[in-house]
């Protein structure tokens, strides 16, 4: 590792960067002759140090001096004085596909038997359409005032502040990163049902399916957390593209599997009922229930498309030529329609294969025994993809807190300190001890979470309800209107008002059906016991 650090301030221009953080001006740092060695300079060395904490902590790859001693500045650094992006619309894609294609399409036929063959694909392709167009009024917000040569904004919060301002800025942050914590609490429960499934299917095989094969999901959530103990150590999210791609392979896996599982039942013939509007009052469902699993199974829709929270994170990984805004249309596009046709597929194929009875997770609730292998890679497959999309929703909010941290103590060792370990095969990884012990308590307590409350279709229901209508609905509108200066009561301006007031009443109605779930479901349930 080289001594000579350029910091991450060093702006074109001598513009402050956004996180305010005291750094020479770009004359002083031009008009030297030479990279001055840390140690001989103790301003520059605390300026330094904290420039390699901030990349540490943030996004953004670590650069070298030595890359730049050539006056090669402007070619190795983006406009911002971050070191250059690299993402392309092939990695922001497959971004967008590990997190849309999570716990979401394993409850689409559940949710499609509540509302029906009309109903269903319906919503299914509203949500659809609704995300991609507010998708694409936020990628336009990644830079402020001009989409394309504007300043960047690296979050969801920073771009509403850019925007919008005041109080709207808290509501926001209110909003992503509670919607953050809750969707790594859903993929906790979520991979440790699936790894129970292959537990209970491989009992099911060896014993007959009469068998109850009971099997506690706790250990298996210990198991998740420990992965993610270390990968949660990762200080940057640009690190991993990688797994990113590994578990977009293995969501197109799972749901392949899914799919051809369905359409193999539906083809070897029994019957199975099936209406246009769902499990029917009276036979399967009291009216009030119903009522409620409709809209449950509304909130299980919209979880199924939320991504809006890392949205500009992704973004911020991709490079500037050509544009950022319109390479991320172009993985919006691809995300999403690639997410609505495995969506469309297997919930309509899940609904015909069970029927009104289908079961909430149609991998893990065992309306398929065999071939128990089949079923064995595909929950395995879930695992793994759960693994890596926990990271991309949860790099966000590890970074938010490292980077307020760090601006509000920055004297602080136990803070800033970065201790260089040189690990064999791997090079120097710098250990930070609040990103350890921060990221460590988070993945505990999010496990404790899960533990205490592991009712998957209820919690995910809750989670699309709650952040569906601010975060994917709200701020991408209200920015765009702001960044367009569309006139107040335009008829532009009258239809995305109404479009916005139509998606709250949605998400309300949603978050209800899901609250009385959950409320359901811990009548009868007693936390850190195996259950039926």
């Amino acid at each position: 590792m080289s001594q000579w650090m350029v910091p991450m301030q060093y702006i074109k221009g001598g513009d402050r960067p956004y996180d305010e953080t005291p750094h020479t001006s770009h004359s002083a740092r031009h008009n030297l002759p030479q990279a001055i060695p840390a140690t001989n300079n103790k301003k520059v060395y605390e300026q330094e140090r904290m420039a390699k904490h901030m990349q540490k902590t943030s996004m953004f790859i670590e650069q070298s001096l030595g890359d730049y001693e050539n006056g090669d500045v402007q070619k190795n650094l983006d406009d911002d004085g971050r070191p250059k992006r690299t993402g392309t619309w092939l990695t922001a894609s497959a971004h967008i596909i590990t997190a849309v294609i999570g716990s979401g399409v394993l409850s689409l036929a559940w949710a499609i038997a509540q509302l029906g063959w009309v109903a269903g694909p319906a919503v299914l392709m509203a949500f659809s359409f609704i995300t991609y167009f507010t998708s694409t009024l936020l990628a336009d917000c990644y830079r402020a005032p001009d989409p394309v040569h504007g300043k960047r904004n690296y979050t969801y919060m920073d771009v509403v502040r850019a925007y919008l301002g005041g109080r709207k800025v808290q509501l926001c942050g209110l909003a992503q990163y509670a919607n953050l914590v809750g969707i790594t609490v859903g993929y906790t429960i979520t991979a440790s049902i699936s790894m129970v499934a292959v537990k209970r299917s491989n009992c099911f095989h060896k014993h007959g399916h009469h068998v109850k094969c009971q099997t506690s999901n706790y250990p298996f959530m210990v198991i998740f957390a420990c992965i993610q103990l270390v990968l949660s150590q990762i200080p940057n999210f640009d690190k991993l593209s990688w797994l990113s791609i590994v578990a977009a392979v293995m969501s197109f896996a799972y749901s392949s599997i899914g799919l051809g599982l369905s359409i193999a039942k539906v083809a070897g013939g029994g019957h199975v009922r099936t209406t246009l509007t769902g499990v029917t009052v009276g036979v399967d469902v009291s009216g009030s229930e119903k009522v409620w699993r409709t809209f449950q199974a509304i909130g299980d829709i919209a979880f199924a498309y939320a991504y809006s929270t890392v949205l500009i994170e992704i973004q911020d990984t991709i490079k500037s030529s050509p544009p950022e805004n319109k390479s991320m249309k172009r993985a919006t596009s691809i995300g999403v329609s690639t997410t609505t046709l495995f969506y469309v597929l297997c919930g309509l194929f899940g609904y015909a294969a069970f029927g009104n009875d289908a079961p909430g997770n149609f991998l893990t609730g065992f309306g398929f025994y065999e071939p128990f292998w089949l079923i064995d890679f595909a929950n395995v497959c879930i695992a793994i993809h759960l693994i890596g999309a926990y990271q991309v929703f949860a790099q966000p909010l590890f970074g938010f807190v490292e980077g307020w941290c760090s601006r509000n103590w920055s004297d602080n060792k136990f803070i800033t300190g970065e201790h260089a370990v040189d690990i064999p095969f791997c090079g120097i990884y710098y250990v930070n001890f609040f990103r350890l012990v921060w990221r460590t308590s988070y993945v505990i307590v999010t496990a404790v979470v899960a533990m205490i409350f592991p009712f998957f279709n209820d919690f995910l229901g809750l989670i699309g309800a709650g952040s569906f209508w601010p975060l994917t609905v709200y701020f991408p509108i209200e920015m765009h209107i702001a960044q367009a200066k569309i006139p107040k009561y335009s008829f532009r301006w009258i239809w995305l008002k109404i479009l916005s007031w139509v998606c709250l009443v949605v998400s309300l109605i949603a978050a209800a059906g899901s609250v009385q779930g959950l409320i359901q479901s811990l009548k009868t349930y007693k936390p850190f016991q195996t259950q039926d």
